[in-house]
């Protein structure tokens, strides 16, 4: 029986509705699960209707102090949430300028010969597992940093930072490439024609042009910073305070969950919700910053060289 043309595209448009919607279905499980998790940490009950300790919403936000299993427990996640927002700004501060940079080499200045050895071996680091990279952080980079500073621990903030950037230099370099890349050919020649040097044409022209592919790159990069959990748990140090320095240890809120989730009971005490609860904060702080990424890459998207 031969299926008509209509049908057949019927039949593909619905098969990649079935894939996008599995894709949406599954995001919204995950956010269920979170929040019925995470609700009886200030609800005081769990999903069977047990009663249970409750929380204060703005202590445990705010709060300094996070001790689950001390005699007298602390609940404050606010040392946690400065710890991963120090160790994304400094290892933004770190991979933004050298993700950037290698995208601007591989798109505009390096020979074809170089690019495609260079670009295959920056990409390979995405490729790195997370635990090879937080163990490279725990043996080679944490002695050069007590040799190098004279500190007392090797695995701090700054230890944590330089690992993550490495992860985050491969995401921004790809999508950076990309947005550089789709900048029209008639717009670098345009400038070279007015008597632009490569490098000023390279700096108020294309960059400027490629805006909005970049400001995606950056923010994407940060968002895989801030939601790494093994590189953060092997070489941050650990300690759940509010970092003073750069050579602090600190614990940010991917380390703090996988390190304690172990240590509780399955769904039958706050600790367990508390932590679910922390889990929707790093989870509604990891979508603002893929929504920010979507809203920058529409307000500032061009197209062709009409609109440059």
């Amino acid at each position: 029986m031969l299926v008509s043309r209509s049908n057949k595209e019927k039949l593909i448009r619905g098969m990649f509705l079935l894939c996008a919607s599995a894709s949406i279905i599954a995001l919204g499980l995950i956010m269920y699960f979170l929040i019925s998790e995470a609700l009886p940490t200030f609800t005081g009950f769990d999903a069977m209707g047990e009663k249970i300790s409750g929380l204060n919403f703005f202590d445990f936000i705010f709060g300094t102090q996070w001790k689950p299993i001390s005699s007298h427990p602390r609940w404050g996640i606010l040392p946690l949430i400065m710890g991963s927002f120090w160790v994304t700004l400094l290892s933004s501060l770190i991979a933004i300028p050298l993700g950037i940079m290698t995208a601007v080499y591989l798109a505009e200045i390096a020979p074809h010969k170089v690019r495609e050895i260079v670009k295959p071996m920056v990409e390979l680091l995405a490729s790195l597992p997370s635990v090879v990279i937080g163990f490279f952080g725990m043996v080679v980079v944490a002695p050069i940093l007590l040799n190098m500073f004279n500190i007392r621990f090797g695995v701090n903030m700054l230890n944590a930072s330089i690992m993550l950037a490495f992860m985050a230099v491969p995401t921004i370099t790809s999508i950076a490439e990309d947005a550089i890349h789709s900048v029209p050919d008639e717009v670098r020649e345009g400038s070279l024609a007015l008597g632009a040097t490569r490098f000023e044409t390279i700096w108020r022209v294309v960059l400027p042009s490629s805006l909005s592919g970049l400001s995606t790159a950056v923010i994407l990069g940060m968002s895989r910073s801030i939601g790494e959990t093994m590189v953060v748990l092997m070489v941050a140090g650990g300690a759940a305070r509010i970092p003073t320095s750069i050579f602090d240890p600190v614990r940010p809120m991917p380390a703090s969950i996988a390190a304690e989730m172990g240590e509780t009971s399955f769904g039958l005490e706050r600790h367990y919700f508390a932590l679910f609860a922390i889990a929707m904060v790093l989870f509604i702080i990891t979508f603002l910053f893929n929504l920010l990424a979507d809203h920058i890459a529409h307000k500032y998207k061009q197209v062709g060289s009409a609109s440059l």
